[in-house]
């Protein structure tokens, strides 16, 4: 009786794949867009990383003229971006899922990614570090890469396996791993957060797009990780209590954060929500004279995404007291409330590792930096509930392989607790969007083909 599994035939799946160049084409195709979506991230990077040096020296030379700069630059920004652009307000993380989610017709796909929506996310997020606002460019990242890499779709075969969900998880796993140089958590983010699963068919794009975009990014910066590399005694017992206690007041604080944050982007029903809906743009000012103000209170710690504030943490400069935490925790949320593009994946690993160390104060300043990473991973996985994707940033952030189990604990002790004050941010939000979508007016039609005859 033959053997129903027969081993492969190399010389035959050699001939078949060199007989039709078409495949091979649209690798390359896939291939090329990958690489620009690298590009895109290193691009939004590097005009950030400018736009925010700009406000830097604005505060330092003339700290009083934040207190104009600040709301009439967010004035400007929530208006640019719900007159032309409503679809790169805010992260970037739900409108990619929103993009994949089932119940989205595709024809209205364009609402949240395309290539316009990618260039207006780079100059309106960059903006945002003009202005000083509390946000971070990861989350905008996912919607930038995978605004490029839906666009290869277009020039595929019809009859391509790669169809428009690969390239959308791929760039999303894309924009993560070039944004903090972790391709592992791109991998792990694509599963996590954006599809359940991986297919076997759509893994090759997603690792392709996130090898290529990741070599963009270490092209230009240097293959670093993201927060140096710490320095961590040798681990032992007397890390469980405060380990515990991080993991706990993390999780609580990160769970309150997201229901903060879900109900004030769904528009539940509240006061101050009625303002924003009346007066967008005074409500924006508003939001963006109070982010000032805490800015300068913090001494500008609340500004900007809170990178070198953990930096100098982990190095044992400086910490933040638990005042300057709860103040880029509001100062975040009310970024994140008036409307303004901008992720809080770097905002919420500074708050997070402020929490962690106030307790290093508390028990042992000797533990402070592997207090500080579980801080950082523990808030960020209550906030988004992805424990997985979380831990493995910080994890790849903070060259912090010694530190793998406690990380992970901590991510998934956080993670329990958050479950049980609120549903996971990013789903609520993209299922808003949806349903915004659905229940909207039909997208206008497209105009003609361009002929060239005019």
């Amino acid at each position: 009786m033959p053997h129903s599994n027969h081993e492969p035939d190399v010389l035959e799946n050699l001939r078949s794949e060199l007989s039709n160049w078409r495949p091979w084409i649209d690798r390359a195709i896939v291939l090329g867009y990958a690489v620009l979506a690298g590009l895109a991230v290193v691009g939004f990077t590097l005009a950030s990383d400018w736009a925010f040096g700009l406000f830097e020296r604005i505060h330092r030379g003339h700290p009083w003229l934040v207190l104009l700069w600040t709301p009439a630059c967010t004035a400007g920004i929530v208006w640019a971006t719900r007159r032309w652009f409503p679809g790169a307000a805010g992260s970037g993380i739900p409108q990619v899922k929103a993009t994949l989610h089932p119940a989205l017709p595709p024809e209205r796909r364009g609402r949240f990614v395309s290539l316009r929506l990618t260039l207006a996310k780079i100059g309106l997020g960059a903006a945002g570090f003009a202005a000083g606002l509390s946000i971070g460019r990861e989350g905008p990242s996912v919607q930038v890469a995978a605004g490029v890499m839906q666009h290869a779709r277009r020039w595929l075969s019809p009859g391509s396996t790669i169809d428009m969900r690969a390239l959308l998880v791929a760039g999303g796993a894309a924009g993560i791993a070039a944004a903090f140089n972790a391709p592992l958590a791109g991998v792990v983010f694509a599963i996590e957060e954006l599809t359940g699963r991986l297919e076997a068919r759509a893994s090759g794009v997603v690792i392709t797009a996130i090898v290529l975009a990741g070599l963009m990014a270490v092209s230009v910066y240097g293959n670093l990780s993201y927060f140096g590399v710490i320095r961590v005694p040798p681990l032992g017992w007397s890390l469980a209590g405060p380990g515990l206690l991080v993991a706990l007041a993390a999780g609580a604080a990160g769970g309150v954060f997201s229901r903060l944050m879900a109900a004030s982007l769904t528009n539940a029903p509240q006061r101050l929500n009625a303002l924003r809906a009346r007066w967008p743009i005074r409500f924006a000012a508003a939001g963006g004279l109070l982010i000032a103000v805490m800015g300068l209170v913090s001494g500008g710690v609340t500004f900007g995404a809170g990178s070198e504030a953990v930096k100098h943490m982990l190095a044992g400069q400086e910490g933040l007291t638990p005042l300057y935490t709860l103040l880029k925790f509001i100062a975040t949320w009310v970024t994140a409330w008036v409307g303004a593009p901008g992720g809080i994946f770097a905002p919420s690993l500074s708050i997070g590792a402020g929490i962690g160390d106030a307790v290093a104060g508390l028990a042992d300043p000797h533990l402070a930096p592997a207090l500080i990473a579980m801080g950082m991973a523990a808030f960020l996985a209550a906030v988004t509930q992805a424990p997985l994707t979380a831990f493995i940033i910080v994890m790849e952030m903070v060259d912090g392989h010694s530190m793998v189990l406690s990380l992970m604990a901590s991510a998934m002790l956080a993670s329990l607790v958050s479950r049980m004050i609120g549903r996971p941010l990013y789903e609520v939000l993209a299922a808003h969007m949806v349903a915004g979508a659905i229940a909207g007016p039909a997208p206008p039609s497209p105009p003609p083909p361009d002929d060239g005859m005019r």
